[in-house]
């Protein structure tokens, strides 16, 4: 019961903060609502007992990429931008786009719903010990998609040097 008391607790959390990270009008304002919703992420993984997600999500994300946030907020000259013209002429299509996707969402909770009311429910199996999380991702990541990670890290390392390259061809 606790269990579910603190993972809605942590869903609602990430779900207003990433809210305020889109309604927000000053970036600032915006990455710290995304560090919230990042750390609230953080702890729904902790939750479900995933440590090493829980770690990866803390040290990763709202750490390294959020740094990377505010120093890009911090390079980008933000007076010019709040002086150019808004987009606000597209109101109706976002409050139209916005309500398909809350009917569809409202149609997926109602097919689930009647779904499992048809399903025989299955006792789950106890949990004698839990398993090591964290050497099962190892295993899938360094032997079974050894591949696509490392083609991933080329990736994003390519990207890097070429951000590096583009940005001193500016200055």
């Amino acid at each position: 019961m606790l269990d579910l008391v603190v993972f809605y607790f942590f869903a609602g959390l990430a779900l207003v903060s990433a809210i305020l990270v889109v309604t927000m009008r000053n970036a600032v304002h915006s990455a710290i609502f995304l560090v919230a919703a990042l750390l609230a992420t953080a702890g729904i993984f902790l939750s479900l007992r995933a440590e090493f997600l829980f770690v990866v999500q803390i040290i990763l994300y709202a750490g390294g990429i959020m740094v990377l946030f505010v120093f890009v907020i911090m390079l980008v000259n933000l007076d010019v931008a709040l002086h150019q013209v808004q987009f606000n002429r597209h109101w109706l299509v976002a409050l139209l786009l916005a309500l398909v996707l809350g009917a569809e969402v409202a149609v997926a909770i109602a097919m689930s719903r009647q779904g499992a009311q048809g399903i025989q429910t299955i006792a789950a199996a106890p949990a004698v010990a839990l398993e090591p999380n964290t050497e099962r991702i190892a295993l899938g990541l360094f032997h079974t998609y050894m591949l696509p990670f490392e083609l991933a890290s080329i990736l994003l390392l390519v990207a890097m040097i070429g951000a590096v390259v583009m940005s001193k061809r500016k200055v």
